[in-house]
């Protein structure tokens, strides 16, 4: 059974702009997807039904067998415990008038977890290569990489089952790209991960299932290296093509 699944959902905003057309996407416990499209195929709108931000106009979003509604305040209480995201701006995703201290424990305060919470700051700040020395310092002190190992820090706090990640690379310079990587394939490897991306090569080198995503319908998917070595659809083969390649 899928951890999270959407089931034949369609999604449009006012005045007839459809965003998604009948998507059935499964993600399984434990495994790491890639959600691959263009800008417009649909993907962070997908990503947002996954969050309980939006909910779609037909079909329907399950959380470990449970229908997702975002209009239960006692259920999204509970999955926001157990699904938490990671966004493409490292600095806009963090309060530039907090401190680590505070950023990193928002989760713990806002879902109500008890314990040692600068303890759980500490080591969640270590599980993503950064000092507990830094709990003091603000968002500006601190390098583009550094920044989204501490908004990933504060995604993984609460110890969630689920992280969303949209975009999570693509704002960052390559090496530290390959390092931010590198790192969220780690955490792959202890939770399910759902990531969002434009780009095939770091969905190739971070996810074992990959969705390919054309003007709001899934055109194909299935296990990462099947598909990249044997693209059925144009546009898949269309998106290989515009991958960057070495000269040899």
């Amino acid at each position: 059974m899928s951890l999270i699944s959407v089931e034949n959902v369609s999604f449009g905003y006012a005045r007839g702009r459809q965003v998604l057309d009948s998507v059935s996407v499964g993600v399984k416990a434990g495994t790491s997807v890639g959600l691959v499209g263009e800008s417009g195929s649909g993907k962070t709108t997908l990503l947002r039904l996954l969050l309980g931000l939006e909910r779609p106009t037909s079909g329907t979003v399950h959380f470990d067998g449970a229908v997702l509604d975002p209009r239960s305040g006692r259920f999204m209480r509970d999955y926001r415990r157990q699904v938490q995201a990671v966004f493409q701006d490292p600095y806009s995703s963090l309060d530039p008038r907090q401190n680590v201290l505070a950023i990193v424990s928002e989760p713990l305060r806002s879902l109500g977890i008890e314990g040692d919470r600068r303890a759980l700051v500490t080591a969640s700040l270590e599980a993503v290569g950064l000092d507990g020395t830094i709990l003091r310092r603000y968002p500006h002190e601190f390098s583009g990489g550094q920044r989204q190992r501490i908004a990933i820090a504060r995604a993984i706090v609460a110890r969630p089952r689920l992280l969303l990640a949209d975009e999570a690379v693509s704002a960052l310079d390559l090496s530290t790209r390959i390092r931010i990587v590198e790192l969220l394939k780690r955490l792959a490897a202890e939770m399910t991960l759902v990531f969002v991306s434009h780009d095939l090569g770091v969905v190739a080198a971070l996810c074992d299932q990959i969705v390919i995503l054309e003007k709001g319908r899934v055109v194909e998917a299935g296990p990462t290296r099947k598909i990249l070595d044997d693209p059925r659809h144009p546009y898949t083969q269309a998106l290989l093509r515009s991958v960057p390649r070495m000269p040899a």
